[in-house]
């Protein structure tokens, strides 16, 4: 074996395991440190993001879909509608997120491995694309989309929520691919059909609440899913391939559990 040989395969191992709730939300903060970085690095870059959000304007334009003000315009037909994808905006892409690798993590233990390593190299995808490419959110934009989600109480620009919020990541939108990888696994692991259905509604609920809130275009979401696509693809390699024994096959909704998993579920 060489040395090139070696350093790949015992990060490939690592990844390929599921570790314990201590180690594995390590790993979370250290992505969040990588996010916080990032996030510095592109402060200040209002004039290239707003000129990048007007290029996708163009763009989505030239594909005929550019249909943003127009999702907004009809949540607002409802009452109460807004406020509640603003709460969503807010609360889903963390909370439905960190329940579902907890879910995985104690009740599917075969399948939490690729999904996190799905997830985290979906995120670092998009680490790039933040940094490449900062980009405004219609709502930053001047193209008359509305910031639906600051009020009094609550504000995505100043105080303590913008101090965790990069305003200029919009690219890719990694609420729609987290939200797909989220739904796969619910949809592919979940054995009430409650949870599958609620696994295929999710991306497109999560898609809704991004579009309608102003924080995202259409494009961004494709550019999510195309990150959470190419993660996917690369955790096989490094999970399910490991090695012949690294890690057990996983189970598909078609196959029966574990006796273990069984009394677990």
């Amino acid at each position: 074996m060489t040395a090139v040989d070696a350093t790949f395969r015992r990060p490939r191992g690592w990844l390929s395991k599921r570790h314990s709730l201590r180690v594995e939300a390590l790993l979370v903060l250290g992505l969040y440190g990588l996010y916080e970085l990032a996030r510095g690095l592109v402060v200040g870059q209002t004039a290239e993001a707003e000129l990048h959000a007007h290029r996708l304007v163009a763009l989505e334009r030239s594909l005929h879909v550019f249909h943003e003000a127009t999702v907004q315009r009809a949540a607002h037909e409802l009452p109460g509608l807004v406020g509640l994808f603003g709460t969503a905006y807010l609360t889903l892409h963390l909370t439905v997120t960190v329940a579902v690798l907890l879910w995985l993590h104690q009740r599917r233990p075969s399948a939490f491995a690729f999904v996190r390593t799905t997830l985290l190299l979906a995120s670092g995808l998009a680490l790039v694309g933040f940094l490449l490419y900062p980009t405004a959110p219609p709502r930053l934009a001047g193209i008359g989309i509305a910031d639906t989600v600051s009020n009094g109480h609550i504000s995505l620009n100043h105080g303590l929520v913008s101090s965790l919020y990069n305003p200029y990541a919009a690219v890719p939108s990694m609420h729609i691919g987290y939200a797909l990888v989220v739904g796969a696994s619910l949809l592919h692991y979940g054995r009430p059909p409650l949870l599958r259905a609620l696994g295929l509604l999710y991306a497109p609920l999560v898609l809704l609440v991004v579009v309608a809130t102003g924080n995202h275009f259409f494009v961004d979401a494709a550019a999510g899913a195309m990150a959470a696509g190419l993660g996917a693809a690369a955790a096989a390699v490094l999970t399910l391939h490991a090695t012949p024994t690294s890690l057990t096959a996983l189970p598909t909704r078609h196959e029966p559990l574990p006796a273990i998993e069984r009394r677990a579920a």
